[in-house]
């Protein structure tokens, strides 16, 4: 929707020209007013949460989620490749390697299913603390997208941590941990350098995108600025409505 130019009719007082401003209100503003609403029985408010899953445990951020899901909240968990698990690689990559031993002997297809890569890893250790053979625990199984990095559209929505999962938090200084990605690369995921590479370009796009965003918005407090010494007498009439 666009703006209306106000400047054609100057019989506009400062009342009728709020209610003009108020009604150009644009749609992707009512969409993250109606997303910022609580969802039932949640504790996270937004309608889609965007988790950034660095350092965080493995287990406390699966149990954590998983309860989300069953309230009914879309859950987005990137950056899987850098969630952590207590124990050295050592001890992880044995008792990884004994569950790859795990399967059907007379058609190992019908599973166990051994993923190597992080985010289903991580899907799956979800999927164990959810009733998934349920209607319910299918339908909130699929409200959970799990991905390696942070690719579109994902890369320009804020992003969550979750303290009561959080590896300075939960993990006694001096233990042991492993980075799942690093895991998932000894026991045969093949595309680590690759998301390292393009997490790199990444947060280099990112960094220049903050500078730009810090200079828009010196810009921004000057014309602020010169606006309220522009304006002058006026603002007294339109400081009574909060404009």
């Amino acid at each position: 929707m666009t703006r209306p130019n106000c400047t054609k009719n100057p019989n506009l007082d400062s009342y009728s020209l709020l209610l003009l401003l108020h009604q150009t209100q644009t749609h992707s503003e009512r969409e993250r007013e109606r997303e910022s609403k609580m969802v039932s029985g949640s504790g996270i408010c937004a309608k889609r949460v965007v988790v950034d899953a660095r350092h965080h445990m493995l287990g406390r951020l699966a149990s954590i989620v998983a309860k989300e899901l069953l309230n009914g909240q879309k859950v987005v968990v990137v950056r899987c490749e850098e969630i952590a698990i207590s124990g050295g690689l050592v001890r992880q990559k044995m008792k990884y390697m004994r569950f790859l031993r795990k399967r059907m002997n007379t058609k190992p297809s019908h599973g166990p299913i051994h993923f190597r890569a992080p985010a289903k890893i991580f899907w799956r250790t979800v999927r164990g603390m959810i009733p998934h053979k349920t209607k319910r625990g299918a339908n909130a199984l699929a409200r959970l997208k799990a991905y390696e990095g942070v690719p579109p559209p994902f890369d320009k929505i804020k992003r969550m941590v979750i303290p009561d999962a959080l590896k300075v938090l939960r993990l006694q200084s001096g233990h042991k941990y492993c980075l799942l990605g690093k895991l998932s690369s000894e026991v045969g995921w093949n595309h680590y350098d690759t998301i390292r590479e393009l997490e790199k370009k990444r947060k280099e796009r990112s960094q220049l995108a903050y500078e730009r965003k810090k200079q828009l918005n010196k810009l921004k407090v000057k014309a602020e600025k010169a606006a309220e010494e522009k304006l002058g007498a006026q603002l007294e009439i339109i400081a009574p409505v909060k404009y």
